[in-house]
């Protein structure tokens, strides 16, 4: 049930500043990890599953929190929600901080995972008390500085371990979270709940938990699926079950966590088809692009150094942050669908041209590039539109999966990736064929430009 929302008060620059800079030092926080991974494997003697356990704990755990962060954002309000989940991150901050050992660093990633709910009760904030106009910039601005975050982790994590310790590359930006939590708090008015059903749906939380945890394991199981396929087939019949049965049980609750009728909307599940697509050729772009300015010189790679790459893909990283600002303002000008056509356009073409085109640095570099510039501005245009054609008891739900069908699409797309490099690797040679990498493109490009199938569907049953 919601309830009329006419705010008495609009919230200024400093609070939009406040709720960039906390996306910006989580986002620094979430990234710490991967580019220091060889170092944290050396010093907490962990061996290479270890280590990828590691690398996905945050994203698993974000799938999770995030649609509950968003259904009680709508529930309860969104600052008293965003309060208490930064506490919990901060915590999370702490523990790996202070970490000894792999399992304890584990339970601060798990911790700090809550972080991901941070965009849509951002949201919930700027929706409900910006004009449509300024909140559509405002959630381009949130998106990009959490982005732009990101890029600054990976870019400081390794000094800060080096010159000063692994500790330090948690605590300091864990220490900022805090700092841009207690600004969120002076300066973000308190906001009412948009809904008067407080009941949390537990039955409908763990089916949907079970059908993400699921989800994310057969995903993982992608490369080894050929040698593996019983496994597969009982994870298939059972993900299959878990959602039948969450289904059911969302469509009997009187307050279910997620409303079915929400999902059925034409500018919602669109929505959601687009973000898988363009995320699933995003992510193929992020792990062929590496692998292939990595491979010896004496083939067809560059034999690029960490360094090197880092270097390389930095273009990548900048366009990558100021996307999400050009899509907010760009949907606010031109509307979502004009945006996202455009996007899905430049991103489909530049994976096909990565496909014929990789002979040289600067064809990895500019299309690496382009790809994240046009990714960067659909998904914020996606979160725009979303957020902008539910109801605002539902803003924090609704936002909150298209951060889930993201996350998928990223782990879909990498673990196709790693598939396709693992099966075209001859016996005995530790090199892919090219062919891998052209097929990579090709599909990932293929796959992006079969979305503007539904672009249409965006416009229908809501208002840009």
């Amino acid at each position: 049930m919601t309830t009329p929302l006419a705010p008495p008060i609009r919230i200024g620059k400093s609070a939009v500043v406040a709720l960039g800079m906390l996306a910006t030092v989580t986002g620094t926080l979430e990234s710490v990890v991967a580019p220091t991974l060889p170092l944290l494997q050396r010093e907490l003697s962990m061996n290479p599953s270890q280590g990828a356990l590691l690398s996905i704990t945050m994203l698993i755990t974000g799938a999770l929190i995030a649609p509950i962060a968003g259904n009680l954002g709508d529930r309860h309000g969104g600052k008293w929600v965003l309060i208490r989940l930064m506490a919990v991150v901060s915590a999370g901050g702490l523990v790996s901080a202070l970490a000894p050992n792999m399992p304890v660093l584990l339970l601060g990633q798990v911790l700090q995972g809550a972080m991901i709910g941070m965009m849509p009760l951002s949201v919930i904030l700027v929706r409900k008390y910006l004009p449509l106009g300024e909140s559509q910039v405002a959630i381009g601005v949130v998106s990009g500085l959490f982005i732009g975050g990101g890029m600054l982790g990976t870019l400081i994590a390794g000094p800060i371990a080096e010159g000063l310790s692994r500790h330090w590359m948690f605590a300091i930006p864990t220490l900022a979270i805090v700092v841009a939590t207690l600004f969120v708090h002076w300066l973000m008015p308190d906001d009412p709940p948009s809904r008067t059903d407080a009941r949390i749906d537990w039955p409908g939380l763990a089916l949907l938990s079970g059908v993400l945890l699921t989800l994310m394991l057969g995903l993982s199981m992608a490369p080894e699926i050929g040698s593996r396929p019983l496994a597969a087939a009982g994870l298939v019949v059972l993900l299959a079950v878990l959602v039948a049965g969450w289904v059911r049980v969302e469509r009997r609750s009187p307050a279910p966590m997620v409303d079915l009728r929400l999902l059925a909307k034409p500018a919602i599940w669109s929505s959601y088809v687009i973000t898988f697509a363009v995320c699933v050729g995003t992510a193929v772009s992020m792990f062929l692009v590496p692998q292939l300015l990595s491979l010896s010189a004496d083939g067809y790679g560059f034999a690029a150094t960490p360094t090197d790459i880092g270097r390389y893909l930095l273009p990548g990283a900048i366009t990558a942050a100021i996307s999400g600002p050009i899509g907010g303002f760009a949907s606010r000008r031109f509307g979502s669908g004009a945006v996202v056509t455009a996007g899905i356009g430049v991103m489909a073409a530049t994976l096909l041209a990565l496909a014929f085109f990789h002979s040289e640095v600067w064809h990895l570099a500019v299309g690496k590039a382009l790809i994240a510039l046009a990714s960067g501005v659909c998904i914020t245009a996606m979160v725009v539109k979303t957020a902008t054609s539910v109801d605002h008891g539902d803003t924090g739900t609704a936002t909150s999966l298209v951060l889930v069908t993201r996350v998928i699409g990223f782990a879909a797309g990498a673990q196709v990736s790693g598939a396709f490099l693992t099966a075209w690797t001859p016996a005995g040679s530790g090199v892919p064929a090219e062919a891998a990498f052209v097929a990579g493109f090709v599909i990932a490009g293929c796959v992006t430009a079969l979305s503007l199938l539904v672009v249409r569907t965006l416009s229908k049953g809501a208002k840009e």
